[in-house]
């Protein structure tokens, strides 16, 4: 983030040498012209103002995202008010480029219980893992909504709304992908976040998602 450089101190100094006069009183400083006053410059140590860096500057924890919440173009406003953000990546590296969105949601602020992501092909390695436990298990850690929680495309049907859900489309035929944008848009409350090729994810969704 670029700081704003500290002016240097103005010391008294600068005012001008006093006068002197032959008997050796110090005359008084004459007084400076009546002008406009500049603005005051900030305290040394204590530097000026700084803008917040621009999202597109930030930096996920475990990654370098390009953008917050990650795509190059604004997000498109839909009827019901939920956003649609696109996030163009292959389908080999749309699970990374979903990671990296989870990355800045939080790191902007956003409540870990507040995201779910949704799979298109192979299943995020949280869920093979979780899974290992069993289904009751695996669903008790969504129902408890205090932590991001994955799923594939038949446990999106089965999951609840959050505010943000983010569909990485990794793989899996296009009416694959079609009931995973259109479980993805029923529950995104406010942002909906679309990792995988444009054209393809353009092509389902006109198709009526």
């Amino acid at each position: 983030m670029p700081l704003i450089p500290e002016e240097p101190q103005i010391h008294e100094s600068a005012q001008g040498p006093r006068a002197t006069p032959a008997s050796g009183r110090t005359a008084p400083t004459p007084r400076p012209v009546p002008g406009p006053r500049p603005a005051a410059p900030p305290r040394p140590g204590r530097p000026g103002p700084v803008r917040p860096a621009p999202p597109a500057q930030r930096t996920p924890r475990d990654a370098t995202a390009a953008a917050e919440p990650v795509p190059p173009k604004p997000a498109a406003a839909v009827a019901d008010g939920t956003r649609i953000q696109l996030i163009p990546a292959s389908v080999q590296g749309a699970l990374d480029a979903a990671e990296e969105a989870v990355d800045l949601l939080l790191d902007s602020g956003r409540a870990p219980g507040d995201v779910l992501v949704i799979t298109t092909g192979e299943p995020h390695p949280w869920v093979t893992h979780e899974l290992s436990f069993g289904e009751a298990s695996y669903w008790a850690l969504h129902d408890a909504g205090d932590d991001v929680f994955h799923t594939d495309v038949a446990g999106a049907e089965r999951a609840g709304a959050r505010p943000v859900v983010v569909v990485a489309v990794n793989g899996g035929s296009e009416s694959v992908t079609a009931s995973a944008l259109s479980a993805a848009h029923a529950k995104a409350t406010a942002l909906l976040i679309v990792c995988g090729d444009p054209k393809r994810i353009n092509s389902v969704m006109s198709a009526g998602v």
